[in-house]
């Protein structure tokens, strides 16, 4: 009787390496990110135009409509993950590799990269070292030909400090008057009648923003 054969083991096909690969949402991973506030002008509402909408025509109120502008700006912002207005935001990682995708957008130019070396000492890494990508509100940053990122001190974080902003779609600039009107007339957090219901005209808000909101 012959000898059975095993079949030949199965080959899986080839799968590009993580290193090779743009990583996904999923894959990065950045902190919470700070921002220097835009000046009043670049806001993408302006006060004049706010006080139209809430039907104002005294300047009493001016500090607080200001402010209720860049508070739903910055709503928007967070929840969106893009700037509607330029500024400059500081932002950390764990790895280089977490550059393949910027948390915000639209990039539009990267100040500095600095990092800890093995040693523990805080290095600046050089420009001719990378490229900026500004892809939409799919920004990031990767190596230049025949370049490697630096080894870093186990445990310590990258800090990405750039400029972002771009110009606040239609919908965005009506969500952000909206939540202007909202914060406007109501003071507190709930509306108090026979029952306690949460504030009107936040769900619209969060339809207007919806479009426009990047994958986390």
């Amino acid at each position: 009787m012959p000898a059975l054969q095993c079949p030949p083991p199965r080959t899986s096909p080839s799968v590009p390496s993580k290193s090779r690969r743009r990583k996904s949402a999923a894959d990065t991973m950045w902190y919470p990110w700070t921002s220097t506030p835009p000046p009043p002008a670049d806001e993408p509402v302006q006060i004049a135009q706010a006080k139209v909408h809430l039907r104002v025509v005294h300047d009493d109120e001016n500090a607080l409509i200001q402010s209720l502008i860049a508070a739903s700006r910055d709503h928007a912002e967070r929840y969106c993950n893009a700037c509607f207005a330029e500024q400059t935001v500081t932002m950390r990682c764990d790895s280089f590799a977490d550059m393949s995708r910027l948390p915000l957008g639209p990039l539009k130019s990267v100040t500095s990269i600095t990092y800890f070396d093995e040693a523990g000492e805080v290095q600046t890494l050089a420009p001719e070292t990378y490229e900026e990508h500004k892809d939409g509100l799919e920004p990031w940053v990767g190596l230049k030909a025949d370049q490697t990122w630096p080894r870093t001190k186990p445990g310590t974080r990258i800090t990405l400090v750039a400029v972002f902003g771009g110009d606040a779609p239609a919908t965005v600039v009506q969500a952000i008057l909206l939540l202007i009107g909202v914060w406007y007339e109501n003071r507190e957090q709930t509306v108090i009648g026979t029952i306690a219901s949460p504030l009107p005209g936040t769900v619209n808000v969060d339809a207007l923003l919806s479009n426009h909101r990047r994958g986390v």
